[in-house]
């Protein structure tokens, strides 16, 4: 919950390849992104409770549909994040706005170039294991963004500390009330 890394598997076998996919690889998040679609919500005035409609929607010629190619009606938004309902998703970063929900991943700690495109909702943008793990830290210590560190000390061989990270972060990222609604649903 302060941002320090307990262990990261970066591939199969550093020997064949340096290179660290946890850190240095982006790739599409999907339905782990929603979480930060329903807080932007949540901080528009929406609660856990608020009714929703898992139907066909049509958002300028997108039609998202879910994974099971069904739908459930109307449900709560608890219900739609629980179920993942990608029609949801779409219609609340549509009403509050791909920018609100930009800046909301961003605020939890995604540093990747977001879009403010509808499909954002669906995570649909690239980002990397590390800053998503890091974006969702604020849920589990009340709302304080952290900087993810793997290195918390370093010494020399004779026991003089060169390095010693200290906890750093934005500070308060989202109200403890919101993050309460949020691991509500959660």
């Amino acid at each position: 919950t302060d941002g320090a890394v307990r262990a990261i598997v970066g591939g199969a076998d550093y020997t064949k390849s340096q290179y660290n996919r946890a850190v240095t690889s982006r790739r599409q998040p999907g339905s782990t992104f929603k979480p930060f679609v329903y807080m932007a919500a949540m901080e528009a005035g929406y609660t856990p409770d608020t009714m929703a409609q898992d139907a066909p929607v049509n958002i300028n010629g997108w039609q998202p549909d879910n994974a099971d190619g069904k739908f459930m009606g109307e449900i709560t938004l608890r219900q739609a994040l629980a179920f993942s309902r990608n029609t949801v998703a779409a219609q609340l970063a549509v009403i509050v706005g791909p920018a609100k929900v930009v800046e909301v991943a961003q605020r939890m700690g995604i540093s990747a170039d977001l879009k403010p495109l509808p499909a954002i909702a669906l995570g649909t943008q690239e980002v990397s294991l590390l800053e998503l793990a890091q974006g969702y830290v604020p849920f589990a210590n009340g709302g304080i963004g952290v900087i993810a560190n793997v290195i918390t000390r370093i010494e020399t061989k004779d026991g003089k500390v060169l390095y010693d990270a200290v906890p750093a972060g934005p500070g308060q990222v989202v109200s403890p009330a919101v993050v309460g609604e949020m691991n509500d649903m959660l």
